[in-house]
């Protein structure tokens, strides 16, 4: 089966979001560092084992925004902002600008996914992701058939 998607172009303000709480997701085990760095407090009482961690993950909390933010400017990052029609199919994505331009994407370089309210994402890096909202699809059909192959590719349960 081939599921031919609408034309659909991704807002910059959405992509940051999704983008910033999927490398929060994945880098969850920083807050940790975090906390076992102001648990210092305990052990020796000074108020800058709370300033310095904060500080610190505030700037790391800014360079992952920076970086998204950046992305949305650079050449390179450009077509994922473009309006694109999408041809999914078993073996492939293909993300088409026109009817006679466009890219392949192998399941095989996905790295993850994950199926959301009203919308698949599909992570190929931390910085460039498709974003699939159910709009885009032209029934329910469509939609069973792209969780079906994610489910077969094991990237949702």
């Amino acid at each position: 089966m081939i599921v031919r998607t609408k034309k659909y172009k991704l807002p910059t303000k959405k992509y940051i979001g999704i983008a910033f709480k999927g490398v929060l997701k994945q880098q969850w085990w920083v807050v940790l560092i975090y906390l076992a760095i102001c648990a210092g407090y305990f052990w020796i009482p000074n108020n800058w084992w709370i300033i310095g961690p904060s500080i610190a993950m505030v700037l790391y909390l800014l360079f992952w925004l920076i970086q998204f933010a950046g992305v949305t400017q650079l050449e390179q990052g450009k077509f994922m902002f473009e309006k694109l029609s999408y041809e999914i199919t078993s073996q492939q994505i293909m993300l088409k600008v026109s009817a006679n331009q466009g890219m392949p994407v192998k399941w095989e370089q996905i790295k993850r996914a994950s199926k959301r309210k009203d919308d698949f994402v599909l992570f190929l890096s931390k910085a460039q992701l498709i974003h699939l909202p159910f709009k885009i699809f032209n029934n329910k059909n469509e939609i069973s058939f792209m969780e079906t192959v994610l489910k077969r590719k094991s990237y949702i349960k």
